[in-house]
């Protein structure tokens, strides 16, 4: 799937390695707090509803007619999504909500299904409309409509209240790569990542990192980030290598102060009166906590 069109530029993010004591690896690294359960993204519920092929037909030639109306309308607006990403878009919907995604294609519609057989879809049909409204109507991020964004090779959970990862972050990744070549205090100690929302840059670390080297703290102020950046760990199976925890930047690591070797961060950088003329799905969906810079004076 796409990548929001607003990017975070790469300068803004923080590698910077701290020389200091080495980790004691023996210390637990655990996240104790009680979080919110966050959403499972479509692609990964179960499909346990059912439509009729013609229901699921007339469901796509009306998503596709929104798409179509919208024209270059968002576009000229304030730089958002035209109809040819939309079309794009619902096509990735249909692959992450059908269990047969390929029985909508084009090429198939001369194919002898009968209009009445019963497909199996992983969100109701109801909530397929509801969903393309909210992405037309209401401008919802797609990511969020799909609870989920592709980012370098992973599949990361994401919703309202966390930020969509940008593909611009995963220059960091490769700052943090190059620093730990050849450098075994940078690969073995322990690293942070202040601000981390979805988990995608500790997530990123740490697989860096390899098995059993150094290990990753990820915080946030947020505890719908918090929980997010948690799900996404646990789905690589990185729960005993990355450490999630609730707080803002530096305070809930004081247990381990002193002891870092490097930590990242792509912290909000934009000025307050900027973030109202950002593209709709930025400035009125994803949280401003993670956004405006100001905050941060």
């Amino acid at each position: 799937m796409k990548s929001s069109s607003f990017a975070r530029p790469s300068l803004s993010s923080i590698l910077q390695p701290v020389f200091s004591l080495r980790p004691k690896h023996g210390r637990p690294i655990i996240c104790s707090t009680i979080l919110p359960k966050p959403h499972t993204p479509i692609y990964l519920r179960p499909p346990a509803f059912q439509a009729t092929l013609s229901e699921l037909k007339k469901w796509h030639i009306w998503a596709k007619n929104q798409a179509t109306s919208v024209g270059s309308t968002f576009s000229d607006l304030d730089n958002g999504p035209d109809s040819t990403l939309l079309h794009r878009e619902l096509n990735w919907l249909v692959e992450d909500a059908l269990e047969q995604p390929a029985i909508l294609l084009p090429q198939n519609s001369r194919n002898n299904y009968d209009d009445a057989t019963p497909l199996s879809i992983r969100a109701c049909l109801d909530d397929l409309y509801k969903l393309w409204k909210q992405r037309i109507e209401e401008r919802r991020p797609f990511q969020y409509v799909v609870g989920c964004e592709h980012w370098r090779d992973l599949i990361l959970s994401v919703e309202e209240g966390v930020l969509i990862p940008r593909p611009e972050t995963e220059m960091i990744l490769d700052l943090v790569d190059n620093a730990v070549k050849g450098n075994e205090e940078l690969k073995n100690g322990l690293w942070a990542d202040l601000g981390t929302g979805s988990g995608a840059l500790a997530i990123g670390v740490a697989r860096i990192l390899g098995l059993g080297c150094g290990r990753v703290f990820a915080t946030d102020l947020s505890p719908i980030a918090v929980a997010v950046a948690s799900y996404n760990v646990e789905r690589y199976n990185l729960q005993d290598r990355i450490a999630v925890r609730l707080g803002s930047w530096f305070d809930p690591l004081k247990d381990v102060q002193g002891e870092l070797s490097g930590f990242v961060s792509n912290p909000p950088y934009i000025p307050s009166e900027d973030i109202n003329g950002l593209q709709a799905e930025v400035s009125k969906h994803e949280p401003r906590l993670a956004l405006d810079g100001e905050q941060m004076a």
